[in-house]
């Protein structure tokens, strides 16, 4: 597992492009211009800068987070898992999949509420409706 990968996904996708870019934007397109930026969408960028201090702090703790080809524990060596290092990185993550989650709900929520009255679901853009799906699966 490479640094790259987990940056990508628990702290790019998900918390980034879809909490925070997605939740920008979905609003827009729905014809809701007043409802950027909910309340959501900052308790999940609040916990990126946490989450990216505590994977950086890992790699100065002992001999760093180096554990092969993956942080699954029955996976790897207990030699690898042993160290407050390694414990500070998958906290780090936690903290990453929590704001993955709660950009998720915000988002989903956003595209399930937000839309006129006299607007179908069958009349929404299909880029909400995408990023709906994927924030739910």
């Amino acid at each position: 597992v490479t640094t790259h990968a987990l940056i990508m996904i628990f702290f790019m996708v998900m918390p980034v492009m879809m909490g925070g870019f997605g939740n920008w934007l979905v609003p827009l397109m729905m014809v809701m211009p007043d409802m950027h930026f909910p309340r959501l969408n900052n308790l999940s960028f609040w916990f990126v800068p946490n989450a990216f201090f505590l994977l950086g702090v890992s790699g100065f703790v002992e001999g760093g987070v180096g554990a092969g080809w993956t942080i699954y524990p029955p996976l790897t060596s207990i030699d690898f898992l042993s160290d407050p290092s390694m414990d500070l990185a998958i906290f780090s993550l936690h903290l990453g999949g929590a704001s993955s989650i709660a950009a998720s709900l915000n988002f989903a929520s956003t595209v399930a509420n937000m839309r006129h009255q006299k607007r179908g679901f069958h009349k929404i853009p299909m880029f909400p409706v995408s990023l709906g799906i994927t924030a739910l699966l």
